[in-house]
Order: structure tokens, then C-alpha cells, then sequence
């Protein structure tokens, strides 16, 4: 019993009759006759009754109709779901994820991937930079976001979005008062930086950025993320500087500060990456919504 045999005596029970069903299936009568007979035999019972006006299904053949239709769904319904596989739109897609953009830029991505392909089912993986380096080139994950990232030949790395830099006081410091800060804040202040982990990082930028002026902060304490440097920042431990997607952080307390004379190039990029000879369907359209989604800021551009 195949497929073809199934497709045929469908159609022989629907139509009642083996000329109207070699019309339907635009064969010729003899090889629809061979065919049902060869799955007769095959299941070794009888399906149809021959009669005056055509065919008539036998109670085995009657049972077969319901299965066969059955059959014919399944077989229908695994052939769209592999097509949509195909184009990436049926799966799952696991996504690596470290740091404060998860507050802003990175649920915005991945709502609008969402919106677009529903059946994809999305998995977030914590895990810092390095982590997700290895994740990838061992296919757990299919792609990453993080920041401060030094190129590697088998990883791409898309940036997605530069975000400014503001500081984080407690509203109960002195400096609560002012509506903007100097840069310069960052030597007088006991200094809280992050992440401790996944070299060269965001505070390896910032103390680059502090050299460039003159001088270097006085580090109070070294944690592990933004969540966690915002929240000492607002019992009054001390400053940290923060991406703009940290500053979505509503934590009691806390306040964020522009910086008045922020020095050029004082911005974190955000990247994606993935690895450079992965050929997903649904890494493909992953990457068409990202590329979408941020075209309009100007800032994308992918580096080997």
C-alpha cells in the first residue's frame, strides 16, 4: 500500500464508480482497476462491491476511507510544516542573551521576529560573551547579542544599535540635583563597574574612555550586570555609567544622568552574531526581520 494506491481508491469510493474516477484523476481506466486490485490484494481483503451503476465500499473498505483520509491529512500537513521549515518559519531558534540590552533593543527584535513567523518557537539562553561564543560554534545557540566583541574569522557580527551613555546616582547623593553631569564624575565618585566577566567588556570601554580624558575611576565595587550596578548605585555605593537601554531600569532610587560633555566616541554598539557558515532557514529570516527592523536607524553594518 503506497501513497498513489491511497490517493486512488479515495477517489474510486468518492465517485462511486471507476470511469468517473479515471476522468477525475485524468488516467485511463485499465491501470485505476490494476491499482485497486494490486491493494487488494496487498491487504488481502475485499474493498469495493462491483454493481450495475459502479462501486460500492464493503465494511474493510469503509474503515480504510476514514484512514486513508487520515493519512492523506497527515501526509498533507507534514508536507506545508517541512515547506515552512524551508523557509523558516516552523522550528525553534535559540538566542543568546547577556547584559542591558535585554531591557530595550533585544524584545523589540525579538517581538517583531514573533509577529512575523508565530510558529518559531524562541529560546533564551543567559549566558555571557564567551559562553556564547562557544554555544554557537557547538550550534546551541543560532545567535547571540552582546557588546565589545573583537572579531573572530568564523563569527559575524552585525551591529544593531549605538546607544549613548548616561550615569546612574542615587536620588539621594548631592549630584541628584543636577540635571546633567560632567564626565568627569566618573573620577570623583567611588565608581561601580560591570561586567566582571567575558573580556574585553563594557568596562573595558569605559576605562578607555577615562584614560582618553586623564584620568581613571576609583572602583568601589565590580559586579556582574547592569541590574546589579544600578541597584548598588541607588542604595549609594557609588556611579556607574550605563548604556541607554539600562536606563529603562525603574529601580527606587536610582537616577540616570546625560552627560553634558560626553567625549566622542563615548557610545556602546550592540551586535548580533552568529556563526558564519550557518545556513538556517530560520537564522535566515531571523536576521531579514532584525535587518528590518533596525534599517531605519542607520547604524547596521556587518563585520568578518
Amino acid at each position: 500500500m503506497d501513497l498513489r494506491q491511497l490517493k486512488y481508491f479515495i477517489v474510486v469510493a468518492e465517485e462511486g464508480n471507476i470511469g468517473r474516477a479515471a476522468l477525475r484523476l485524468h488516467i485511463s481506466q485499465p491501470p485505476l482497476t490494476r491499482q485497486i486490485q494490486q491493494l487488494e490484494e496487498s491487504l488481502g481483503v475485499q474493498l469495493f462491491l462491483r454493481t450495475p451503476k459502479g462501486v460500492e465500499l464493503t465494511e474493510p473498505g469503509t474503515l480504510l476511507l476514514e484512514e486513508a483520509r487520515n493519512i492523506r491529512k497527515l501526509v498533507s500537513l507534514a508536507e506545508e510544516r517541512t515547506q515552512k521549515a524551508g523557509r523558516g518559519e516552523l522550528g525553534q531558534l535559540d538566542v543568546g542573551i547577556f547584559g542591558s540590552a535585554i531591557l530595550d533593543t533585544i524584545p523589540k527584535v525579538l517581538q517583531a521576529f514573533r509577529k512575523r513567523h508565530p510558529d518559531v518557537n524562541v529560546v533564551l539562553h543567559t549566558m555571557e560573551k564567551g559562553k556564547q561564543i562557544e554555544a554557537l560554534r557547538q550550534r546551541r545557540i543560532t545567535v547571540g547579542f552582546n557588546r565589545v566583541l573583537s572579531p573572530l574569522p568564523d563569527i559575524i557580527s552585525e551591529v544593531i544599535a549605538t546607544e549613548k551613555l548616561y550615569i546612574a546616582v542615587s536620588d539621594q547623593s548631592p549630584l541628584a540635583a543636577h540635571k546633567t553631569l560632567p564626565f568627569r564624575t566618573l573620577a570623583e565618585e567611588p565608581f561601580i563597574a560591570f561586567p566582571n566577566t567575558g573580556r574585553p567588556n563594557f568596562v573595558d570601554k569605559v576605562f578607555t574612555l577615562c584614560q582618553e580624558q586623564g584620568f581613571l575611576p576609583t572602583v568601589a565595587q565590580e559586579v556582574g550586570d547592569a541590574v546589579t550596578a544600578v541597584a548598588l548605585a541607588a542604595s549609594g555605593f557609588g556611579v556607574c555609567l550605563v548604556p541607554a537601554s539600562a536606563t529603562k531600569l525603574s529601580l527606587p532610587g536610582v537616577q540616570y544622568k546625560a552627560i553634558h560633555d560626553l567625549p566622542e566616541g563615548a557610545s556602546v554598539d550592540l551586535s548580533c552574531v552568529y556563526l558564519k557558515d550557518h545556513t538556517s532557514p530560520i537564522l535566515e529570516s531571523f536576521l531579514s526581520v532584525l535587518r528590518e527592523t533596525h534599517q531605519s536607524s542607520g547604524v547596521l553594518q556587518a563585520t568578518l
